[in-house]
C-alpha cells in the first residue's frame, strides 16, 4: 500500500521552509499532495491560481508530488484522498501549542490518518510566509528564502502596493 500524506497550508507564499519540509516528507511517503486551503474568509496576497503556479514551478524536480485544492477539514480531505498521514513542520515552540492542539482534534475525528511533524531545517527557522511578506513590502531582500519565481511575484505585488 502506497503511504500517503497531505501538506496543508495556504502557501501565500511557498517558502523554501516548506520546500525543505516536503523534500523531508518525502523520505517517509511515497507521495505527498500539497493541499492549499480555500479559505474565502481570509485575505491572501495572491489568488489561488498564482499560489498553485508558484507551487507548480517549485515543485517541478518532485516526481512523486501532487498539488490540490481543498476547503473544509484537512482530517476529511486526508480521508478523501486515502491518506495515512497530515505533514506538518515546526519552528518553534509557539507553532507546537496550536500544530499540537489541531492534531489532537484530528486523532478524535479520525484515528486513522496520523499527524507527522518535522522540524524546520536551523537554515528555515526564522522564516514564515508572513515575515518574508512583511520583509519585501518594506524593501528588504528576501533572495534565498523563496523560490526565484515567488521573489520575482512578491517583488512585482509590491511595486502595485503603496506603502
Amino acid at each position: 500500500m502506497q503511504k500517503i500524506a497531505i501538506y496543508p497550508g495556504s502557501f501565500d507564499p511557498v517558502t523554501n521552509g516548506h520546500l525543505d519540509i516536503l523534500e523531508r516528507g518525502l523520505k517517509l511517503f511515497d507521495k505527498i499532495i500539497v493541499a492549499i486551503l480555500t479559505n474565502p474568509g481570509k485575505k491572501f496576497l495572491f489568488p489561488l491560481e498564482e499560489r498553485r503556479e508558484m507551487l507548480e514551478v517549485s515543485m517541478k524536480r518532485f516526481s512523486n508530488v501532487e498539488i490540490d485544492t481543498f476547503d473544509g477539514l484537512t482530517v476529511d480531505y486526508a480521508s478523501q484522498q486515502n491518506a495515512q498521514g497530515i505533514l506538518r513542520g515546526l519552528r518553534a515552540l509557539s507553532d507546537f501549542e496550536y500544530e499540537f492542539q489541531m492534531a489532537l482534534m484530528n486523532r478524535r475525528l479520525n484515528r486513522e490518518v496520523q499527524t507527522v511533524f518535522l522540524m524546520t531545517g536551523l537554515r528555515w527557522i526564522y522564516t514564515s510566509s508572513s515575515i518574508i511578506k512583511q520583509a519585501a513590502q518594506f524593501g528588504g531582500s528576501i533572495k534565498g528564502m523563496v523560490p526565484p519565481l515567488v521573489e520575482k511575484k512578491i517583488r512585482e505585488k509590491y511595486r502595485q502596493i503603496p506603502v
